[in-house]
């Protein structure tokens, strides 16, 4: 697959008749091998690995539901309370991050009203921390440790 700005692991990959499927620990089962979901697992692992998020409050392909119009967010981070704390939307490593991806995971931020909001293309990847009672946000340089994630609160 392509080589992306994340660290490696020992992912799961097999194929089931001709298509590539890898292994979503969060979701436990196997799922079709596309490059957004190449990303996504190699984030994941970052959270989980590196930044020691908690792995049963991360979830993948989280719905939500305004009227009928039914949306999927990629991850959503909880906190120990289960309060969706982060919203992280991904796209395939050819797909540029631009306004309309900023765009789209703001659609999901209307529902859960989270502390932080993540995009990444495996490539490049954005965080920004939200401050709701001056209507603005800042960008970090970094994703935050699941304990300064925390203490955001």
């Amino acid at each position: 697959m392509i080589s992306l700005n994340l660290p490696s692991f020992d992912i799961k990959i097999r194929r089931e008749g001709n298509r590539a499927v890898v292994l979503d620990p969060l979701r436990r089962r196997w799922v079709a091998l596309t490059p957004e979901e190449w990303v996504r697992q190699h984030f994941v692992n970052l959270l989980v690995s590196e930044k020691h998020y908690p792995a049963t409050l991360v979830a993948n392909e989280v719905q939500l539901s305004v009227g009928e119009k039914v949306m999927r967010a990629d991850t959503v981070v909880y906190d120990r309370t289960l309060r969706p704390r982060m919203i992280v939307e991904y796209k395939a490593p050819t797909v540029a991050i631009t306004q309309k991806v900023f765009d789209q995971i703001s659609v999901y931020n209307l529902l859960l009203r989270v502390d932080y909001l993540a995009v990444s293309n495996g490539r490049q990847h954005y965080v920004c921390r939200m401050d709701y009672d001056n209507e603005k946000y800042s960008f970090l340089e970094d994703l935050p440790d699941y304990e300064v994630f925390l203490q955001n609160a």
